[in-house]
């Protein structure tokens, strides 16, 4: 096939100029560069992708015959790169340095606000705090300077929408930027929490002219970084690295001769998670830990109604936190509350009578409300109409303003500057507040909670069930038992379990509990387990670590022996298994199968049994089913078919509740092992986090049981029932519950053709 030589592909070309007899003269790579370096001077006529052959060979003959204006100034490709090479590095570290500093815009505007938290917040964050300050206000500020430059603690709850967030959040930067602390630890409910607050101050140094024009030594850094954090690493300061840190859980300042923020820390943690040991290594091998702690709102409103949870965090708080600063150290902190009811963490905090080293100090918005009632009830009436009829406050505030002198009497407000632009003054702001939701106000506004209403109920709370005790050993058996039952919650993180001993009549004794893994602290949800099945079985699956969780526990519990009061030696008689957590019933029923402890074992599946459910009792029984107090086990076939229980879970804690409630001694009492009550207060908590409704249907009445709180544990409080029903299974009767359905007689065929003729 012909070839044109003026109208030839490099690849084409390549292959032509290689077929000679002195073999290969020339690479893609090297035409590549060639065209590169000669431009359309080789390209073919209207094509520029095609080379001219004979314009390519005029071009190489033009170039090797070129003068030099010096030898010395040739170099061969190696060199080429070599130079092309020190020049991208020298460009590298140009990018990377950040160059000369700016200076300082206002030095005595900096100088005096090096020792005034209060000017430092009206020089800097005007737009943050441009109202005029109450005397809490600058109260609170006195007590935080004093905190950050003298150490010590400080607590304090005021009104929400004061500020106190913002104003710990700034002087978390005060101290760090002066030189006052160099190791800040921001400390939330959760991490996630925490990390917003890091976001805050990010945004501070980010964004702030202000600071940027005085502190040109920490914020020209930062923005150097123009929001891209891999440029940290690499960060240069006059040929030396900046060591700067930027990332979601920790800020490292910038390493700069002469700055007082040179490495200064801001890390995040939640109160539940790893705070003990935090330290850190500075660049100059120095390690550090942290010296100001900012603890902002340490409890949730599901933590706040528990006490366990309240207890914990509290220790946690005397424990880890007070101890970040190490040995010998004494540490600053500063901690936001609200106090969400009474003697909750918060509430117990700011008690300088309890907790006397965090001088708690609480503030409200109104110190005395107004004394005209009459005229509030009336303004509230006239407020209720105008939104329900998307009028507004127009008509209220008319009304106000007509009464003002008279509704204002006996009002002392925290703050009079507080107020909305539809509204006239700070004590009708805060008595719209109170219209609006009375028991948030003077929760979140007033730092009074106001004292919850119990349900009319006879359950016994967390201390009562904690404080019911036999007194006996743990593990151990008391004389009279002939029943030892147990029964296994299957969750996807750990199994919960609970062995009790029972009497004939159905008098109980709580012996063991735990968790399979062991946990081993004394407070814990299933949420932020520790130990889980996973772990315990690495390589395994969900359902494989359920199994191998089952197969560890039964092991040790079914195949042991517990002693008796007596001497004697008992064995469980019962163990029932929940079949009814996510993807495990096919696990469960396997295990149940296969287990060598088969002969005790026995799924189970909880029923929620309402008023407008059909009752167990009228269930007609099946041939080869097991029918007992409020459970059944049906009839199945085939071979692999397993036998399993059905309870109504509504009438079982309903059931354990009773036991619960009976005094010690009596017949039909159900009671907790040991002597110390606060052993047993997770367990409490777990047994009381449901209450029960009466509902009426089907013309009866039943209990329908209810989580108090959504996501609370419950876990033992079905244990405890589980065991129940195993013991009512082997025999144990209640008095009075062991009547038996009354049954129609049978009646012959011939008796009822008789009757009939």
């Amino acid at each position: 096939m012909a070839i044109d030589p003026r109208q030839l592909r490099p690849g084409e070309l390549c292959r032509l100029l290689n077929s000679t007899p002195l073999g290969e003269v020339i690479s893609e790579r090297q035409l590549h560069r060639h065209r590169t370096r000669a431009g359309f001077r080789v390209a073919a006529d209207g094509d520029t992708a095609r080379v001219d052959l004979f314009r390519y060979v005029a071009w190489l003959a033009s170039t090797r015959h070129e003068p030099k204006s010096d030898p010395a100034e040739a170099e061969d490709y190696e060199a080429y790169r070599d130079r092309k090479a020190r020049e991208a590095r020298a460009m590298s570290l140009s990018g990377r340095d950040i160059g000369d500093l700016p200076e300082v815009d206002d030095a005595a505007r900096k100088d005096r606000a090096r020792g005034d938290f209060r000017f430092f917040c009206e020089a800097y964050f005007p737009q943050t705090f441009h109202l005029r300050w109450s005397a809490d206000h600058l109260k609170v500020i006195a007590k935080i300077e004093q905190a950050v430059l003298e150490g010590g603690l400080f607590a304090m709850a005021m009104p929400r929408g004061s500020g106190k967030t913002s104003l710990c959040e700034i002087a978390c930067l005060w101290a760090m930027l002066f030189g006052h602390r160099g190791f800040v630890a921001l400390i939330g409910s959760d991490e996630e929490h925490a990390a917003d607050m890091l976001d805050s101050i990010k945004a501070e140094l980010e964004n702030s002219d202000v600071l940027a024009a005085d502190f040109p030594e920490v914020c020209h850094p930062i923005r150097s970084l123009e929001g891209i954090t891999q440029r940290a690493a690499g960060q240069l300061y006059q040929g030396k690295q900046t060591h700067i840190g930027w990332t979601a859980k920790e800020i490292v300042l910038p390493t700069i001769d002469g700055s007082a923020a040179s490495g200064a820390i801001i890390r995040v943690a939640g109160i539940t998670g790893r705070i003990r040991g935090m330290k850190f290594k500075r660049a100059d091998g120095q390690s550090v830990r942290p010296s100001l702690v900012l603890i902002d709102d340490p409890q949730t409103d599901e933590s706040a109604r528990s006490p366990s949870q309240c207890a914990n965090r509290e220790r946690v708080l005397a424990g880890a936190v007070l101890g970040l600063a190490g040995p010998g150290e004494k540490i600053a902190g500063l901690m936001t509350v609200t106090v969400v009811r009474p003697d909750d963490l918060a509430d117990r905090l700011l008690d300088r009578d309890k907790h006397p080293q965090w001088q708690g100090e609480r503030t409200k918005m109104m110190y005395s409300l107004p004394s005209d009632e009459a005229l509030w009830a009336k303004y509230a009436e006239i407020r209720a109409d105008g939104l329900r009829n998307d009028r507004g406050l127009k008509a209220a505030t008319a009304f106000y303003k007509r009464n003002r002198k008279a509704m204002d009497a006996g009002a002392e407000i925290a703050w009079p500057e507080r107020y909305n632009h539809d509204e006239l003054s700070a004590i009708q702001h805060a008595m719209n507040l109170r219209l609006q939701n009375e028991a948030a106000f003077f929760a979140e506004y007033q730092n009074e909670p106001l004292p919850e209403i119990e349900a009319d109920d006879d359950l016994l709370t967390v201390d009562q069930i904690a404080s019911k005790l036999s007194g006996i050993a743990r593990g151990q058996v008391p004389l009279g038992c002939s029943h030892l039952t147990m029964f296994v919650d299957v969750q996807g993180k750990a199994l919960f379990w609970l062995v009790a001993a029972w009497e004939d009549d159905f008098t109980g004794h709580v012996i063991d509990y735990g968790t399979e893994p062991d946990q081993q602290v004394d407070y814990f949800t299933l949420r932020d387990i520790r130990k889980t099945l996973a772990m315990s079985t690495p390589r395994a699956g969900v359902e494989g670590a359920i199994y191998a969780g089952l197969e560890r526990l039964c092991d040790r519990l079914l195949g042991r022996e517990w002693e008796r009061d007596d001497g004697a030696a008992v064995r469980i008689d019962r163990c029932l298994i929940d079949a009814n957590w996510g993807t495990s019933t096919d696990v469960v029923y396997q295990f149940c199968r296969q287990s060598p402890h088969a002969t005790l074992l026995l799924p189970s599946h909880g029923r929620y049994v309402g008023a407008s459910s059909i009752p167990f009792s009228d269930y007609k029984r099946k041939r080869g089913e097991r029918i007992g107090l409020n459970w059944r086990v049906p009839m199945v076939t085939g071979k692999r078919a397993v036998r399993h229980v059905v309870f109504d879970t509504n009438f079982w804690k309903s059931f354990v509740h009773a036991r619960l409630a009976v005094p010690m001694g009596d017949p039909g009492s159900l009671a907790l092992f040991g002597n110390k009550p606060e052993a047993h207060r997770l367990l409490a908590e777990h047994l009381t986090a449901e209450y029960r409704v009466k509902t009426e249907g089907r013309g009866r009445t039943v209990d329908e049981w209810k989580l108090r709180v959504a996501g609370l544990d419950n876990h033992w409080l079905d244990c405890l029932v589980g065991s129940a029903v195993a013991a009512s299974m082997q025999g144990a009767v209640l008095f009075g519950t062991d009547l038996k359905p009354t049954s129609k007689p049978r009646v012959r065929l011939s008796e009822l053709k008789r009757q009939h003729s």
